[in-house]
């Protein structure tokens, strides 16, 4: 693995900040620090971006804090922002944006679809901080999946990230939906993704011009119609999932590319639910988790 590469970490004013002792949740360190507010009020000091961790502003309420970890609380809401199209921000600071991306949304432009993309609204997003501010992308969702992404702030954490993206990586972890029911629990698929000239990925054995991709799943709930799986990848090829779960004979549902034929939820039923990752800066282990969506689980 290369070194990381060196950049200057800005400081930050000496304030009044919590230290944290032990590793613990952020919103379970505000109820136990802060125990003459209520619950739904910490909420809302994470909702309105009130909270800082080391300095930079976090509103995941179960964002993993250390030990040594510095945790502030602002006394003035964060000022309204222009709303943000397609995705949510889990997490930023000087190098880099963890967002939630929506069903829908493409990851960056196309030949069809140029502005409505997370990479042109974040990018307006960070020119509203700086007029010289820039976004570049790391990795990709298809159109149709939701959930985590890394964008970086400068070419330096890009080119790091990606360069050194098998390392960095220390959690990715998908829920997918199928059709029908399985008759193993949990399973690993191991074979080699080739794409043809229409741009389909096909899976066989053959290592000549194939990508090496291995996939674990494990089934969370099913009923005669679907199931729910937690898939944990080991290579991240483009469309993965979607082709191993054809090979399953269990495509993902409204997967119409992949061998669905059932569409229930007006959307592909795959979600990128959590991503760990090392700082390429701060080297700190970062986490994060969103909730499976809600179509998701009124199938079951």
């Amino acid at each position: 693995m290369k070194k990381p590469f060196k950049a200057a970490v800005p400081k930050k004013p000496d304030q009044s900040v919590l230290v944290v002792k032990s590793n613990t949740e952020l919103l379970i360190f505000l109820i136990n620090a802060l125990p003459t507010k209520s619950r739904q009020n910490i909420k809302s000091l994470l909702t309105h971006k009130q909270i800082e961790v080391n300095g930079n502003l976090v509103s995941q309420y179960n964002y993993m804090l250390h030990s040594g970890d510095k945790v502030k609380i602002k006394e003035e809401r964060a000022s309204a922002a222009k709303p943000l199209n397609g995705f949510s921000i889990i997490f930023e600071d000087e190098f880099l944006i963890v967002i939630d991306k929506h069903a829908g949304i493409l990851s960056m432009a196309s030949e069809k679809e140029k502005k409505h993309t997370a990479y042109n609204f974040l990018s307006q997003h960070v020119k509203r901080k700086g007029p010289d501010n820039k976004i570049f992308i790391v990795h990709r969702l298809d159109r149709e999946t939701s959930g985590l992404m890394i964008f970086a702030k400068n070419t330096n954490v890009q080119k790091h990230l990606q360069d050194n993206w098998k390392e960095v990586i220390t959690e990715r972890t998908y829920v997918a939906v199928t059709e029908g029911t399985f008759e193993k629990k949990s399973g690993v698929i191991e074979s080699y993704l080739h794409e043809n000239k229409n741009f389909k990925v096909y899976s066989d054995q053959n290592p000549e011009d194939g990508k090496h991709a291995i996939t674990n799943y494990k089934v969370i709930k099913s009923n005669k119609d679907y199931t729910m799986l937690e898939v944990r990848l080991d290579t991240g090829r483009k469309n993965q999932i979607r082709v191993h779960m054809q090979e399953l004979g269990h495509s993902i549902i409204s997967d119409k590319k992949y061998g669905s034929r059932v569409n229930p939820i007006d959307r592909m039923g795959l979600h990128s639910q959590v991503l760990g990752f090392i700082h390429p800066v701060t080297q700190k282990k970062l986490r994060f988790i969103t909730p499976i969506p809600r179509k998701f689980e009124r199938l079951f």
